[in-house]
């Protein structure tokens, strides 16, 4: 009980230097920012905008505040986020169930497929894909198109006629998306991979055994338990996705780091809109370890 209290005093006494050091560092940042008469505080965020954000899940127009234009921007980076979680998760385990496939041509091209997406540098890859799309790509008044409604050109992906289209996908967000889907998808397989190779090969013959099929073996036997390995991995996989969103500042996706930078160009409140960067991917962090070690233990309780 002792070294318990004893425990509990250095952690507080440690969290009191740590709050100290942080309380100095603003004030003294304060202190210098007021000397050097810049200006700081959050009123700027009632503030009209007074720019345009190309692409926007929500009602949004120059007039409105700043905090609704950071908005706009979250909604936006949480989109290609989650979307590229979805995305790299099926394409992850498609890799990796290729690598450990029978066939010769699958498993060297899964192999193929992870050294190229996975030594590339991911901001290279976004600029290889947006250069693709916006110069590659066929022109707006002659696009490729599938069935009545489904449109490609350098507009990126329309579905319906404008102005009654269904839904536009832009060459940023199309370059964004699958620049983070292919680049962490190849350390997901490899994942994924490793999560497999570890349920002993009992465990598949007990399956077949029982007369399921292989895809049923796999589903309901087999994943269950490679999840068991692979869960920690996958989340700092995550992690990685929603923080690497952040470079679509270099292919002008208007993320929440898009809108940022130009608040900060605008108004020079740097401090505070970094401030607001640092807790928004702080909060995304934290919520992606919560849920996945949500999911964790589930899949803990299920195979045990």
């Amino acid at each position: 009980m002792k070294s318990r209290w004893r425990a509990w005093f250095w952690q507080a006494l440690l969290l009191v230097g740590v709050l100290a050091m942080l309380a100095w560092l603003l004030g003294n940042t304060l202190e210098n920012m007021r000397s050097r008469g810049i200006q700081s505080g959050w009123d700027f965020l009632g503030q009209p905008v007074g720019f345009e954000i190309g692409e926007t899940l929500i009602a949004y127009s120059p007039e409105d505040p700043f905090w609704r234009a950071f908005w706009v921007g979250l909604l936006n980076t949480l989109r290609v986020a989650v979307l590229g979680i979805v995305a790299t998760t099926a394409l992850g385990l498609l890799v990796a169930l290729a690598r450990l496939s029978e066939h010769p041509i699958a498993q060297g091209f899964a192999r193929v497929y992870v050294e190229v997406f996975r030594n590339i540098p991911l901001l290279l890859q976004l600029l290889m894909l947006y250069v693709l799309l916006v110069e590659w790509m066929p022109d707006v008044d002659a696009p490729w198109q599938w069935g009545e409604a489904l449109f490609w050109s350098k507009a990126g992906l329309v579905w319906g006629v404008e102005p009654e289209a269904v839904f536009t996908l832009s060459p940023e967000f199309l370059a964004l998306w699958g620049g983070l889907t292919l680049y962490t998808s190849a350390y997901v397989a490899e994942v994924f991979r490793a999560g497999l190779q570890a349920v002993p090969q009992g465990q598949w013959h007990g399956a077949m055994s029982l007369g399921l099929t292989r895809g049923q073996a796999l589903r309901s036997v087999i994943l269950p338990q490679a999840m068991r390995v692979a869960v920690p991995p996958l989340t700092s996989q995550y992690l990685n996705l929603t923080k690497n969103s952040s470079l679509a500042v270099a292919i002008g996706y208007p993320d929440l780091v898009s809108v940022a930078n130009t608040t900060m160009n605008q108004t020079g409140r740097a401090v505070e809109c970094v401030a607001i960067l640092m807790l928004v991917y702080l909060s995304l962090s934290l919520i992606t370890a919560w849920a996945m070690n949500r999911y964790n233990q589930r899949v803990m309780a299920h195979v045990h």
